[in-house]
């Protein structure tokens, strides 16, 4: 696989192995949120019941390949490869190259491939990496409001076009605007909230039928 999209070759910083042995990923995420507001989009990582709601229609059994946008410190990227076939694979795709440094070092997981690049180009991202052509599901917490103009556009349909009938995209967010995004491409989106989170998040499961 490519080194500019699946490994930066760095060594990380002094500043983040301190933070990786002492604080974790808090402290982490913390640090990237104070250095990039507007690209990590949240003060603090999603909370446990955003999780397990966003993640509770996944069909495990049939998933084989799941990927993540903006993975950040791996908040939902552990509890994804807890539930996710032994056989299957995780693709994490973050421009931020901290986070994807913190995340090779901390999760040792074969299943587990962390991916610098942009969610605009995950077509291309999981065909170099895994030789598939489709996957089951994609989640993302992408600020979408926030992204550079015609990015959000492009991953909605990159994203539809990448998932196999009967998949979803898993969309978790503050603002409900990502639905416009969407909409143009999936017919079924289903639509929930999660007051127990700071701040509480809208939550979509877009479906390709």
């Amino acid at each position: 696989m490519p080194a500019s999209t699946a490994k930066t070759g760095r060594k990380l910083p002094a500043w983040l192995r301190f933070a990786q042995r002492k604080t974790g990923p808090l402290t982490m995420f913390f640090k990237e949120f104070l250095k990039h507001p507007v690209m990590v989009g949240a003060i603090v990582p999603s909370s446990d019941a955003l999780i397990a709601r966003m993640l509770s229609r996944v069909d495990w059994a049939n998933t084989k390949i799941f990927v993540e946008y903006g993975p950040g410190v791996g908040t939902f990227s552990r509890p994804i490869l807890k539930k996710l076939p032994h056989d299957a694979q995780l693709v994490v795709i973050d421009t931020n190259p901290d986070f994807i440094d913190y995340l090779r070092e901390d999760i040792p997981d074969p299943r587990f491939i962390p991916v610098l690049g942009s969610a605009a180009d995950v077509r291309r991202i999981v065909k170099e990496v895994t030789g598939a052509d489709h996957v089951d599901y994609v989640a993302s917490g992408l600020p979408f409001s926030t992204l550079p103009t015609g990015i959000a556009p492009k991953i909605a349909a990159e994203t539809h076009a990448l998932l196999r009938t009967g998949g979803a995209f898993l969309v978790y967010q503050y603002s409900p605007k990502c639905r416009s995004y969407m909409a143009p491409h999936f017919d079924r989106i289903d639509h929930d909230m999660e007051w127990w989170n700071v701040p509480p998040a809208q939550l979509y499961w877009a479906w390709k039928d």
